[in-house]
């Protein structure tokens, strides 16, 4: 079982709320279908989180809706907790470099501000 926390920015922004919040009703609601999914089973099936491959110890929360692929990327902290620190909607069969990136300087100021407080 996990506990599920959203990371935000030095000045308080929460991008994956924000992502969240663009989100038609039912969107949402499969997200967050997902992200309890994660928060209540033990092993959580690699459909629905998964680690990736050549990244700084990134996971990804995986939704399919119709079409519509979305990914929440972020981290663990421990073994209980994920911090998930960034979200968009996926267009092509990888996952774009650029999307890594942006999770993994997220992570990189997540931790930094942790170890000053």
């Amino acid at each position: 079982m996990k506990t599920i926390h959203f990371y935000r920015s030095e000045s308080g922004v929460c991008s994956v709320e924000d992502f969240l919040d663009s989100l038609t009703g039912e969107q949402a609601q499969k997200v967050t279908w997902v992200l309890q999914l994660i928060e209540d089973l033990e092993k959580i099936p690699t459909q629905y989180f998964k680690k990736l491959i050549n990244t700084d110890d990134l996971w990804e929360v995986r939704v399919q809706i119709g079409n519509n692929a979305f990914r929440l990327l972020g981290f663990l902290e421990g073994d209980r907790v994920v911090i998930l620190n960034h979200a968009f909607q996926k267009k092509t069969q990888k996952t774009p470099k650029k999307e890594i990136q942006i999770a993994e300087t997220r992570k990189k100021d997540y931790l930094k501000r942790k170890t000053r407080s």
